[in-house]
């Protein structure tokens, strides 16, 4: 079957492409931006890319067009499906029909720690002999591919909260039907489809409905609007994490690279890695207590998280050119700016922290989390913000806010040459942005040299 896919570089897109080709399909596809890591991935697969959505592209017609939820009426490779009456349908559908159908689906959700929680999921099942499928927004450097079939029951999934298609405002999450969910933490993000917190609580109320009595609802005490969620109605067995709960820890270091894991308060065992932050130890939490609902002891799951390598862009080390060390980050939304940050601040000390960051999510170009920017970078040093053309909001008054000394540019060589000046050996630089950034982070190391 020929299946070709708009918005093939999405994340999402991009796995679910693996996907389908891993099944045996002839699998084509075109975005807009086609760029690493997910075009290099596909171009691996031999997956064949077009740029831009030229109507050519779809004649000969495939059997069936998957469209992405970047997709939008007026576009012409989706207004000429439409025309010539083409089988279409959402990726999270055909993903639900033709992969999950079946399975024992372990969905991670939240508004932040999906990738990484999932990633450190499959692999702790991986770790456990257990060769789970997974379907990951990023890609995990234990395994380096972001999504595979698996050949056992189990399959690991990110949820995401964002909507399916144009023509189904669902959010994905509510087509997977997983027997074990975790819940990350919920806070307001996707501004561009959500009014406000209670329209995406309603969503993952949607999601909860849809888990069975036999299953298992993974959760913090600490997150006020995921405690509304379950209170909406939970007809599924829960264990939470964090203060209070069932799954609990003990820091062995401020940094959060070790830790000690306590489970109805008996000793489990000692997570040492290379991982930092307090969100990536909550991370750790919730994904002990999703392997162990399906087979997998704490003590067996402890030993594979001290042999996690996290994913790629999350807070990836990326160059490291006269003793300045440069990272490559997703973050795209103040708090997990903010969790970042602190997370690297305490395992570097005193050094110098410089933070570049573009406001570049459809959130953040709405202006929704500006009031939380000024805050979230607090562990940094200096900020470099990056103002796209399209911004429609005023990034010199937020920058204007901060406690750090903080400048807007909009252009990278601004931002190379601000960074050239600044930097010595032993400054740390963090790009965060959850698109490509023009390549920012190979041109700056260049420029380094």
């Amino acid at each position: 079957m020929h299946i070709h896919i708009l918005g093939i570089c999405g994340t999402f897109m991009g796995s679910m492409a693996v996907l389908a080709k891993e099944l045996g399909h002839h699998v084509t596809g075109s975005d807009a931006n086609v760029y690493p890591p997910m075009s290099t991935q596909l171009q691996a697969q031999g997956i064949e890319l077009t740029q831009g959505y030229d109507p050519a592209q779809l004649d000969p017609a495939p059997d069936l067009v998957v469209i992405g939820n970047a997709m939008s009426r007026g576009n012409p490779a989706v207004e000429y499906v439409l025309n010539k009456g083409l089988p279409y349908v959402s990726g999270p559908q055909w993903l639900a029909d033709h992969v999950l159908q079946g399975r024992w689906v372990l969905a991670v959700a939240g508004t932040h720690g999906k990738t990484t929680t999932s990633s450190m999921l499959a692999w702790v099942l991986e770790h456990a002999g257990m060769s789970p499928g997974f379907l990951i927004g990023g890609v995990p450097q234990n395994f380096s591919v972001s999504a595979r079939l698996g050949d056992t029951p189990f399959f690991v999934i990110e949820a995401d909260e964002y909507d399916s298609a144009f023509f189904d405002k669902r959010s994905k999450f509510v087509h997977y039907r997983p027997r074990t969910a975790i819940l990350n933490n919920l806070e307001f993000d996707h501004a561009d489809i959500f009014p406000d917190l209670p329209a995406i609580e309603r969503q993952f109320h949607h999601l909860v409905r849809t888990i069975p009595s036999e299953g298992l609802i993974i959760h913090p005490t600490t997150e006020p609007a995921l405690l509304r969620v379950i209170e909406m109605g939970c007809w599924t067995p829960v264990q939470t994490t964090g203060a209070g709960g069932q799954w609990q820890v003990k820091l062995l270091s401020e940094d959060g690279s070790k830790f000690e894991v306590m489970f109805e308060g008996a000793v489990q065992g000692v997570v040492e890695w290379d991982m930092t932050g307090q969100h990536n130890v909550a991370n750790a939490l919730a994904t002990l207590a999703a392997a162990r609902h399906v087979g997998v002891v704490p003590s067996m799951g402890i030993a594979a998280l001290s042999a996690f390598k996290s994913v790629k862009r999350r807070m990836e080390k990326v160059a490291e050119v006269r003793g300045i060390t440069i990272y490559d980050d997703f973050a795209h939304h103040p708090t997990a700016i903010a969790t970042t940050l602190d997370g690297l601040r305490k395992r570097i000390g005193d050094a110098p922290l410089i933070a570049i960051i573009e406001p570049r999510s459809n959130s953040m170009k709405l202006g929704a989390h500006r009031d939380g920017l000024p805050e979230s970078v607090v562990d940094a040093d200096q900020v470099i913000w990056y103002s796209p053309a399209n911004l429609g909001w005023d990034l010199g008054a937020t920058a204007a806010l901060c406690t750090v000394p903080s400048i807007v540019s909009d252009s990278l060589e601004g931002i190379i040459e601000r960074v050239k000046s600044q930097a010595q050996p032993g400054t740390h630089v963090v790009i965060m942005s959850n698109g490509g950034f023009g390549g920012l982070h190979g041109k700056l190391a260049e420029a380094l040299q």
